[in-house]
């Protein structure tokens, strides 16, 4: 059976990475300055968090440096999983650490997935001008971006 939103997928794709990107700014942004309802961040730790979210999410938005700005924040999202939710309790549900979850996975999926085609890593690739390391993504390669 063929998905017919398969043709959609790139373009879902960049909107899953938009809006992920954006909303990782945001709490950063809630850190580093206090913005949305936050407070701004005075411990070490918290105002690099601050920087790994505001400053990785928008390199999501934008799609450039993907795979290593996805990475950091996965990792930074596992790290805080693990430091302050996990040890309230084994289930996410009941930490309040289901948003860590699933930024470190979904961050996860983007860096190993890739800026994909509708990205600036794409068209650096293409330029060869090479962003993230001359690939925009595995997919990329075999559609000869």
């Amino acid at each position: 059976m063929t998905n017919p939103l398969r043709k959609y997928s790139e373009t879902l794709f960049l909107l899953l990475r938009i809006v992920a990107g954006f909303l990782f700014a945001c709490h950063g942004a809630q850190k580093l300055f206090g913005m949305l309802g936050g407070e701004r961040a005075t411990e070490p730790l918290m105002v690099f968090a601050g920087v790994v979210e505001f400053g990785g999410g928008l390199l999501l938005v934008v799609g450039l440096l993907t795979t290593i700005a996805a990475f950091l924040a996965s990792g930074e999202m596992a790290f805080a999983y693990f430091m302050v939710h996990a040890p309230q309790s084994p289930w996410p549900i009941v930490s309040h650490g289901e948003l860590p979850a699933l930024f470190a996975f979904l961050f996860l999926f983007i860096a190993a997935h890739g800026a994909g085609p509708l990205s600036l890593d794409a068209i650096m690739a293409k330029s060869g001008k090479g962003a993230a390391r001359g690939k925009a993504s595995p997919h990329a390669a075999a559609k000869g971006v």
